[in-house]
């Protein structure tokens, strides 16, 4: 009869659940507390969507929102081509997973929407915000006598809306193209003042209000390049906001200048002073005097 051998090792304890079923896969799971996903099995078992859509839907959702799902961003990401990764998006855009619209900017730029639902067909929920990776915590206690303290609206602040540029009342040609010059120009007095072409298109009904009401167009120059801030970002909008601020009053209207008095005449008839435009007879003497005829 063989003898054990006592310093034989000791074989090792298998990790493989004692229920295990002869074929197939056996799970080893572990809890998850952070970054992970919920998927349902309607998605990882779809027997109408490929590996590849199947894939592609998880990696959608585990993305956050904001996140590039373009063909070519996914492209880079993953080995799969082109070809293959748009046949996928298809596939979940057909299954209710995805849906995508292209709409028109007020730019002019046509961009794409993109919505992921995570169950088709049922109904959305209301998104909490939390940070990623970190468990949602739980609000301290109150006690039991202390009633919560009702949440204050924000006041709505006043809006302050900018006041329209100044324009001139009467179509000036003249005036327009001097402004024109004078906003083009300033590029000289500071070289932060270059203006762009749509910024003086749009400036120079203003600096022709200023020449319309008699305003030096050296002082009108002057006022607009002077004491500028050292951080000046935006030109234009403080160049707009100098011509709406520091507009000058109009000039008042020239009073009317007094009519003069007709000048002192002699009478041809009583030799009188009096006040006519021309020599003659006054108006004393206009209705008795008759004129001999001459001969």
């Amino acid at each position: 009869m063989a003898l054990e051998n006592p310093s034989a090792p000791s074989r090792p304890a298998s990790r493989v659940p004692a229920s295990t079923p002869s074929s197939g896969v056996t799970h080893v799971n572990s809890r998850h507390t952070s970054r992970y996903t919920v998927v349902g099995n309607h998605l990882a078992q779809h027997r109408g969507l490929t590996l590849v859509a199947i894939g592609l839907a998880l990696h959608i959702q585990s993305l956050p929102t904001g996140a590039g799902i373009g063909i070519k961003c996914l492209t880079a990401r993953f080995p799969e081509s082109e070809a293959r990764i748009a046949s996928a998006l298809r596939e979940l855009e057909a299954a209710g997973y995805l849906k995508r619209t292209r709409e028109r900017l007020p730019s002019g730029r046509v961009v794409t929407r993109t919505v992921s639902y995570n169950q088709p067909g049922a109904a959305p929920q209301r998104p909490v915000s939390r940070p990623v990776g970190r468990p949602a915590s739980r609000p301290a206690s109150r006690p039991a006598d202390h009633a919560p303290r009702p949440k204050r609206e924000p006041r709505p602040g006043p809006t302050r809306e900018r006041p329209p540029l100044p324009a001139p009342r009467r179509p000036d040609p003249v005036g327009a193209r001097t402004a024109h010059r004078i906003l083009a120009e300033l590029r000289h007095e500071d070289p932060r003042l270059l203006l762009s072409e749509t910024d003086v298109a749009r400036l120079t009904p203003a600096v022709a209000t200023w020449l319309e009401r008699e305003a030096p167009p050296d002082a009108v120059r002057r006022t607009l390049a002077a004491d500028l801030p050292g951080d000046l970002r935006k030109p234009a909008a403080l160049l707009a906001h100098r011509l709406t601020a520091s507009l000058p009053p109009p000039l008042p209207a020239a009073a009317p200048t007094p009519a003069r008095p007709d000048p002192l005449q002699t009478c041809d008839g009583c030799e009188r002073a009096f006040r006519a435009p021309r020599p003659g007879l006054c108006r004393g003497c206009r209705p008795t005097h008759t004129e001999t005829p001459p001969p």
